[in-house]
């Protein structure tokens, strides 16, 4: 099974990224920082030192202009929690703050043109954007400057330039930018191909938490490709990226457990995984899924489909982890 490779949510979450790191300071007053707080539903995204508000009290901030409140709301917007929010709403809300200069905003305003999320698709608005951003560091208009050069989204497709891009991203902490700099060097596009430096970028990504890295720094144990062979590593990193949803991840590791590779075997288990993957919409989960099939009772079968339902109910949606804060 070939590697995985890009994650193509564009808006996305940087994790413990910090209120402070991403206002700017020519835009916000200097006591801001200690009157900001975040909407429940986002607030987990943003660490437990930031204050919770109601959505009427980030509302009313935003109104007064606070950037950070106004991407707030283009987020709440986006995820549609009440009848008032939709992608139209989101649009406005994070224009007024990409505009202030918000550099998260500005990075969401561009993933919606990207997308066509409440707007028509507008490649040349998403990249002035995404440059605007870029050009505070933010290191998640990297990543994404590196994916639309990746697929050619209103530019010539350059995997040199996409690589560059990524290269900034990874250096500048984004784990999925990690990840997706680790499968240039994994594939050779844009680069001489090392599996060497494969490793330690997808490495950098799976213990940020990413699951593509997760995933595809455990395909790199298993074949001891740039690392020395290991299942017992593979199986870990595997189980970690299953563990998130990442399908690729989950049939591999339904093929560990079906083999008793890195771990004790068990068939039973081998088909909740596979089965989750299947019901996750991964055809290539299909043929593994009915050959252990055959070897259990009907009651296991019914057991796993129990199990495998569980594992998709608690992702897959979209969700404030989706968004920069």
């Amino acid at each position: 099974m070939t590697r995985l490779s890009f994650t193509m949510y564009m808006i996305v979450l940087i994790a413990g990224l910090s209120v402070s790191q991403t206002l700017s300071a020519e835009t916000e007053p200097k006591n801001s920082l200690q009157e900001q707080c975040s909407i429940a539903i986002v607030s987990q995204t943003i660490g437990s030192g930031t204050k919770v508000c109601d959505t009427d009290v980030v509302a009313r901030m935003a109104r007064s202009g606070q950037t950070f409140a106004e991407n707030q709301m283009g987020i709440v917007s986006m995820l549609a929690i009440g009848p008032d929010f939709n992608t139209k709403q989101a649009l406005a809300w994070f224009q007024k703050a990409a505009q202030r200069g918000y550099a998260a905003a500005q990075v969401n305003l561009a993933v919606l043109y990207l997308n066509g999320w409440g707007t028509p698709v507008n490649n040349g608005a998403a990249q002035y954007w995404l440059h605007a951003a870029a050009d505070q560091h933010f290191a998640r208009a990297y990543y994404n400057l590196g994916l639309v050069y990746f697929e050619g989204k209103g530019v010539r497709q350059d995997d040199a330039e996409a690589f560059r891009w990524f290269k900034k991203g990874a250096e500048a902490g984004d784990p999925t930018a990690e990840a997706d700099l680790g499968y240039l060097f994994d594939t050779g596009r844009g680069c001489a191909r090392d599996a060497a430096q494969a490793a330690e970028w997808y490495r950098k990504a799976a213990q940020a938490g990413d699951p593509t890295g997760q995933n595809n720094l455990g395909d790199l144990y298993l074949k001891g490709e740039g690392v020395p062979q290991n299942d017992a590593l593979a199986f870990t990193w595997f189980q970690k990226a299953a563990q998130q949803g990442q399908t690729g991840a989950r049939i591999k590791l339904a093929s560990l457990y079906a083999d008793g590779r890195g771990t004790k075997k068990s068939l039973e288990t081998a088909y909740n995984w596979a089965l989750a993957a299947s019901q996750a919409g991964d055809p290539r989960a299909k043929e593994l899924l009915h050959a252990v099939e055959k070897t259990l009772t009907p009651e296991q079968i019914a057991e796993g489909q129990r199990r495998a339902e569980l594992l998709n109910s608690k992702g897959g949606e979209l969700s404030a982890n989706n968004f920069v804060q």
